[in-house]
C-alpha cells in the first residue's frame, strides 16, 4: 500500500494517529477541535468556536486570541513569518469587532538559526506592529536542538478592546444579508507555494499578508448593519463559508462571476489543480452585513488600500440547510463543501 494515498491517510486518522491534515482547517481539523480540544476544554467562549473570545472586563468587554506560526519557507514573496504573526493575530481581534492593543510572542528557535535572519524577523514584527498601532509588551523565547524546530516557530497572543456593544456572530445573521469578501483570494496560500517548490509563473504573485484592523474599524464605524466577520485563512474562502454556514444553521448562495481572483493565482491553480476556494489568505476578510448597509460597507472597504478589490459575492439564504451553494458561470449550481485533507501544508 503506498503511503502518500488517501485509504493511507484515513487509515492513520481512524487509528488515532495525528497526520498534516489535522492541521488543515478544514473537516479533519475540525474533528480534532470538537472530539478532542472541546471535549475537555468545553465552556460557553470556547465552544463558539471563533478566532477570539470575547471576555468582561473592569469597564468593558475584551477580545483575547492566540496563534501560532509555523510557516514553510519563513521568507516568501510578500512577507514572512515575523509579519504573518503581526497581522494574524491583529486580524483575529479585528474581526470580533475589536480594536487591537497588545501582542505577546514566544519564539521557538532551532539551534544553528542565523542571527541575521533573526534580526530581520524581528525588524519585520516591529514594522508591522507600529503599522497596525498594536505593542508587543512579553514574550519568551526557548531555543531547541538541530532539527527539532525546522528553523523556527513563533506563537503570538493578542488583547483588544471593543469599543462598541455589539458583539458580532453567526448567530446574528439573518436571510437575504449579503455575503462580502475584502479582496482577491487565494493570494497568501500561492505565493507560500510558488517560493516552497521553486515555481517561476510569468506574473509574480506575493502574499496578502496584511493588518485588516484600520479599514475594519472604518467599516463597523460608518456602516451600520455589520454582523459578521472572518479572515478565511487554512482552508480558503470555502471552508470559512462553511463554519459561517454551520455555526449560523442557515444556507449561503455565492456566484462564481463575483469572486475576485487575480488571472496569475487563477492561472497558478488551473496549473495545479487546485481550487482557490480553499487556497488561504492572510490579509482578507469575510463580513455578512444587512441588505441596507451592503453598499456602503463596500464603499468605505474599497476607500482602502487592503479593500480595493471588494466585492458582494453572495447572500445568506432562507433554507435551513447550513449547506454553501455556488452559482458558475455557466448558471450551475453546486455545493461548497468544506476542505477535506490537506491541501496546502504550512501556510501559516
Amino acid at each position: 500500500m503506498k503511503k502518500n494515498n488517501r485509504y493511507y491517510t484515513r487509515e492513520r486518522v481512524e487509528k488515532n494517529i495525528i497526520t498534516l491534515e489535522h492541521g488543515s482547517g478544514g473537516k479533519i481539523s475540525h474533528r480534532l477541535i470538537r472530539d478532542m480540544f472541546l471535549r475537555y476544554f468545553s465552556n460557553g467562549m470556547l465552544n463558539r468556536e471563533e478566532d477570539s473570545a470575547v471576555i468582561d472586563v473592569p469597564g468593558g468587554k475584551a477580545a483575547f486570541t492566540t496563534d501560532t506560526f509555523v510557516v514553510k519557507p519563513i521568507f516568501f514573496p510578500g512577507g514572512d513569518i515575523g509579519k504573518l504573526a503581526v497581522c494574524g493575530t491583529v486580524n483575529d481581534l479585528a474581526v470580533k469587532g475589536a480594536v487591537p492593543k497588545y501582542l505577546s510572542c514566544g519564539f521557538v528557535i532551532e539551534e544553528g538559526f542565523p542571527g541575521e535572519e533573526l534580526e530581520r524577523i524581528v525588524r519585520s514584527m516591529a514594522e508591522w506592529a507600529g503599522k497596525a498601532g498594536v505593542s508587543i509588551v512579553t514574550g519568551d523565547t526557548k531555543v531547541v536542538g538541530r532539527g527539532e524546530a525546522d528553523g523556527m516557530f513563533i506563537n503570538t497572543s493578542g488583547v483588544g478592546v471593543l469599543e462598541s456593544g455589539d458583539i458580532l456572530g453567526a448567530e446574528r445573521t439573518e436571510p437575504g444579508d449579503k455575503v462580502i469578501v475584502t479582496g482577491t483570494i487565494g493570494d497568501h496560500g500561492i505565493a507560500v507555494l510558488s517560493k516552497r517548490k521553486g515555481l517561476d509563473f510569468e506574473s509574480d504573485i506575493y502574499s496578502d499578508c496584511a493588518p485588516l484592523n484600520g479599514m475594519l474599524s472604518d467599516v463597523m464605524k460608518n456602516a451600520d448593519g455589520v454582523k459578521f466577520m472572518r479572515d478565511p485563512t487554512r482552508g480558503g474562502l470555502g471552508t470559512t463559508l462553511n463554519e459561517l454556514a454551520g455555526s449560523s444553521g442557515k444556507g449561503i448562495i455565492i456566484e462564481e462571476k463575483d469572486i475576485p481572483v487575480k488571472e496569475a493565482v487563477r492561472s497558478a491553480c488551473d496549473l495545479l489543480g487546485l481550487d482557490p476556494m480553499y487556497i488561504a489568505n492572510e490579509g482578507k476578510a469575510v463580513l455578512v452585513v444587512s441588505p441596507e448597509s451592503a453598499v456602503k460597507a463596500l464603499e468605505v472597504i474599497r476607500r482602502h488600500e487592503y479593500g480595493k478589490d471588494a466585492n458582494v459575492i453572495g447572500q445568506i439564504t432562507g433554507e435551513d440547510n447550513r449547506k454553501v451553494c455556488l452559482r458558475t458561470r455557466y448558471g450551475v449550481t453546486r455545493i461548497v463543501d468544506m476542505l477535506t485533507g490537506e491541501q496546502l501544508p504550512r501556510i501559516c
